[in-house]
């Protein structure tokens, strides 16, 4: 199942970006979402890069990490679920459908990104921007549902809108997302503790912690083997390479932050390309690669009781998913 020195400041905020644009992949998304056609497995990403600098890698704690294929089946038993548990409380709810609006990477990992922009053909494209298609994934939001309906689905109550501007200078007051916890019944049947959500996933016995655990050792595999000299060696490379055309970059990181930081299309396109060029010609990735995978294999052995454990309960809760009809 695909169930030493610090990094800069700069390289581990874009990681934890990274990292987290293929996560949270349990969370609902935008009620128009659950109204589209069935879910368009070409669509899908590969398990495995067939193109671009990351074609064919796959670093050693993927194999702990869940796919999104089977997120997918996980993720439509939760709704099936959730669905049913609100229909208990005369409820009807279309809530969204898995695998509508997939992301760019299969798992949590995010290999085409891990070390910067990698595929070449995206970036003549749209630089450092996702297509379009995947753009959709990191736009999705909780279903607009009525009050009541937030408070049994989620257990808590629904965020509370911004306050509208009070000063000169047109800003909002308030963060917009308070909630509170829900009432404790409704129409005389008591709530789920979390609601029907928190219900569903103790029905698949599933334990959100196993992902953030492996999650945590593959930030940790990347930031450790940053400071290694192949690896230092080869970015000092690359640097100068994209000195040599003309870009003041330390890292592959502090490049993404400036192609996506611009408003220029044509110029973060230019910077795109000059850093996979880059790329090739210092073999960084490929470098990197080696050494993060050297660093994750030792992270494997000292954590493997745990590790074996997260495994054995993702396989037990895949199981309980298609299970579910």
């Amino acid at each position: 199942m695909h169930v030493p020195r610090k990094a800069s400041t700069a390289a581990t905020v874009m990681l934890a970006a990274i990292l987290l644009s293929s996560c949270s992949q349990s969370e609902p998304s935008s009620g128009a979402a659950a109204k589209e056609t069935q879910a368009d497995r070409s669509e899908w990403p590969e398990e495995l890069p067939s193109s671009g600098l990351v074609k064919g890698l796959e670093l050693p704690l993927e194999g702990y990490m869940v796919s999104y294929a089977d997120q997918v089946v996980i993720d439509s038993a939760l709704r099936t679920l959730q669905t049913e548990c609100m229909a208990e409380y005369g409820f009807t709810v279309d809530l969204p459908r898995p695998g509508v609006n997939p992301p760019a990477s299969s798992n949590s990992m995010n290999i085409e990104r891990r070390y910067g922009i990698t595929d070449r053909a995206q970036a003549e494209k749209y630089g450092y921007l996702l297509p379009p298609e995947q753009q959709k994934y990191t736009a999705e939001q909780t279903p607009d549902l009525p009050d009541i309906q937030v408070e049994v689905l989620t257990g808590r109550t629904k965020p509370e809108p911004l306050a509208p501007p009070t000063g000169s200078d047109g800003a909002y007051s308030g963060s917009g997302d308070k909630t509170k916890p829900a009432r404790a019944e409704y129409d005389g049947k008591k709530l789920h503790e979390d609601g029907c959500v928190g219900w569903a996933k103790r029905k698949l016995k599933l334990n959100e912690s196993d992902a953030g655990f492996v999650v945590q050792l593959a930030s940790t595999g990347v930031s450790e083997s940053r400071p290694h000299q192949p690896v230092e060696k080869a970015i000092t490379k690359w640097s100068a390479c994209m000195k040599g055309k003309g870009h003041a970059a330390s890292d592959p990181y502090r490049a993404m932050e400036q192609g996506l930081g611009g408003t220029d299309t044509d110029d973060s396109i230019a910077l795109a390309l000059d850093d996979i060029d880059c790329k090739e010609q210092t073999r960084l990735i490929e470098v990197w690669f080696k050494e993060e995978s050297a660093v994750q294999k030792q992270l494997i052995k000292k954590n493997k009781d745990q590790l074996t454990a997260v495994e054995r309960r993702m396989k037990e809760v895949l199981t309980a998913a298609k299970a579910v009809k």
